[in-house]
């Protein structure tokens, strides 16, 4: 079979790898650099020009410099001066590694893995792929940046059986995932993060403190003041002290920025406190306490700080494992996935789990969950549905993505309608079958089982979700679990009372001569129970005006079965 390429596309570097004779290597460009930082420089009137040489523009020209791009992924922003999508933009990042992989092997290579934050969502998931596909590559597999790093430490390490946790703290987006090793196969147990939040929240706090009116500053101003932010970041993971010089920052006049370890400490400590919340709720999800893993990992260039491996050491209550290169962690293990996928390494399965719950809106604004969250995947769950209105001619699907048990509360992915022939009310049978692929991007089907005419939803442009709501969705479904799951079991009985309340009139209508007036009585009043119980809103008041109905229709139902003997 042909190479395939494992890619780490990372908002700050991107790096590039291929097995080579049953080991994973990271490949360099022609300076030698395996990081090719993930910027792009569009010169006036020039081809664009990606890495090392676009961030030396910056300074000059930052208008004409993009960086950072992934945190825009899967959303319908445009930047740089030619207005290009964020993966018009990735596309020009991962050509670049394609050109760079191709001169060092020496031969064209054309199928990649590109890895991910875990917590992408289905549009990022699909914008990352489209990028790939406009590089040239054919994407094999979009894999979860915290699983490859795992793997890659698992492997490096020959260990058999592990627990492992990967804190991935990179320049734009923060990862903790919880997998097990056993014998070969990756199984991830949780997982939880937020895209919005990493390195280039620090950088910016950093030029804050030095610059409050960050905004009044020029261009190259911002520009010189923000490298300077990251030089000083960097230098203090390994001085106390770090000053940095500015010549001709200002006109004729120079600028000397100068910062400490604690200062920088008192600066990210709000930003780093941000990631306890995704660890313990990750955590809770696998159902494992802190000293029952077998190794904490840290991934990403922020873990490099000493405050953020403080942080660790303090959620965990042991050593983080610093072991890996922060930096190529997570191409090792991409590279070592296209490696499995190619045939070059075999006795390694990866299974992965989708972060949030999908499932559909139902009758009565119910969220029916399809495909739980922390579900392994590949995954493909259904279920039959059927109408609720008679004569309807069409079911409309709507996709919906969260915790909540109420539709509303939940996000709305997409909506499609399958139509069919009029029918009686619970005749019509609708499949809906949800699937997630191996690269997390869900597909959705509704088919009429009489006709056999489906529908494939199609999601061009998934909501754009800030992981800030994500994170507000997960703990709303703690926080409101109770009144949610009182809505819930409100409005399943109400549906239930409404039903009966049609049947039994219908059969009244049509089969009540035989009743006495007594019994016709009893009824009338049962029923006007049961609706003056709905309008009241209070579930025990139901529960018995139910109660009261059933033994009410006893004899009813009695009179119906001696009929249909007859």
């Amino acid at each position: 079979m042909s190479d395939i390429v494992g890619i780490d596309l990372g908002t700050t570097n991107s790096l590039i790898g291929v097995v080579e004779s049953g080991f994973p290597i990271l490949l360099a460009d022609d300076n030698g650099e395996r990081l090719t930082p993930s910027a792009v420089y569009f010169p006036d009137g020039a081809e664009p020009i990606i890495g090392r040489a676009a961030l030396r523009a910056r300074s000059v020209a930052p208008q004409r410099v993009v960086s950072s791009i992934k945190r825009l992924m899967g959303s319908a922003q445009r930047a740089g001066p030619l207005d290009l999508s964020p993966e018009e933009i990735s596309a020009l990042i991962l050509r670049q590694l394609k050109g760079n992989a191709e001169h060092a092997v020496g031969r064209e290579v054309t199928r990649a893995v590109i890895t991910v934050p875990a917590y992408f969502n289905d549009a990022q998931r699909n914008a990352t792929k489209r990028a790939g596909e406009l590089a040239g590559f054919t994407v094999e597999r979009i894999l979860n940046e915290p699983t490859a790093a795992a793997l890659a430490f698992a492997l490096d390490r020959g260990q058999a059986k592990a627990r492992i946790a990967v804190y991935d703290f990179g320049g734009g987006t923060f990862d903790l995932s919880i997998l097990q090793l056993n014998d070969g196969l990756f199984e991830v147990r949780a997982t939880n993060g937020n895209t919005q939040l990493g390195g280039d929240d620090i950088d910016a706090a950093i030029i804050s403190h030095f610059a409050p009116e960050f905004s009044e500053l020029s261009p190259e101003q911002a520009a010189r003041l923000r490298e300077a932010a990251i030089e000083l970041k960097h230098r203090l993971s390994f001085e106390e002290n770090a000053s940095v010089e500015l010549p001709f920052y200002c006109g004729a006049e120079s600028l000397r920025v100068q910062l400490t370890r604690s200062e920088l400490d008192r600066i990210s400590q709000p930003i780093i406190d941000k990631t306890r919340w995704h660890c313990a709720r990750a955590l809770a999800d696998a159902r494992l306490k802190p000293e029952e893993l077998d190794e904490v990992i840290l991934v990403g260039g922020a873990t490099r700080m000493p405050l953020v491996r403080d942080t660790v050491r303090e959620i965990f209550g042991r050593e983080p494992n610093t072991s890996p290169n922060p930096d190529e962690a997570v191409a090792i293990g991409a590279t070592i996935q296209a490696g499995v996928l190619a045939g070059a390494i075999s006795n390694v399965l990866l299974l992965d789990v989708t972060p949030l719950s999908l499932g559909l809106e139902t009758f009565g604004g119910l969220m029916n969950v399809i495909i739980p969250r922390n579900s392994t995947i590949p995954i493909k769950a259904g279920e039959m549905f059927t109408t609720a209105v008679n004569n309807q001619r069409a079911m409309s699907i709507k996709v919906l993505q969260g915790e909540r048990e109420m539709a509303r509360d939940n996000w709305q992915l997409g909506q499609f309608e399958i139509e069919f022939e009029p029918a009686p009310k619970g005749m019509p049978r609708v499949g809906v079958q949800f699937e997630i692929d191996a690269n997390g991007i869900l597909h959705v089907l509704a088919r009429d089982t009489r006709t056999g005419a489906e529908r494939v939803l199609e999601l061009k442009s998934a909501v754009d979700v800030s992981d800030e709501a994500v994170e507000k969705m997960l703990g709303d479904s703690l926080e409101h679990a109770f009144e949610d799951m009182t809505e819930r079991t409100w409005t399943e009985a109400a549906l239930k009372a409404e039903e009966m309340l049609r049947a039994v009139e219908s059969i009244m209508t049509q089969s009540g001569a035989g009743m006495s007036e007594t019994e016709r009585a009893q009824i009338t009043w049962a029923m006007s129970e049961m609706r003056e119980a709905l309008a009241s809103k209070t579930p025990a008041r139901l529960q018995r005006a139910n109660a009261v109905l059933d033994e009410a229709t006893q004899g009813l139902a009695a009179l119906i079965l001696e009929q249909a003997i007859r």
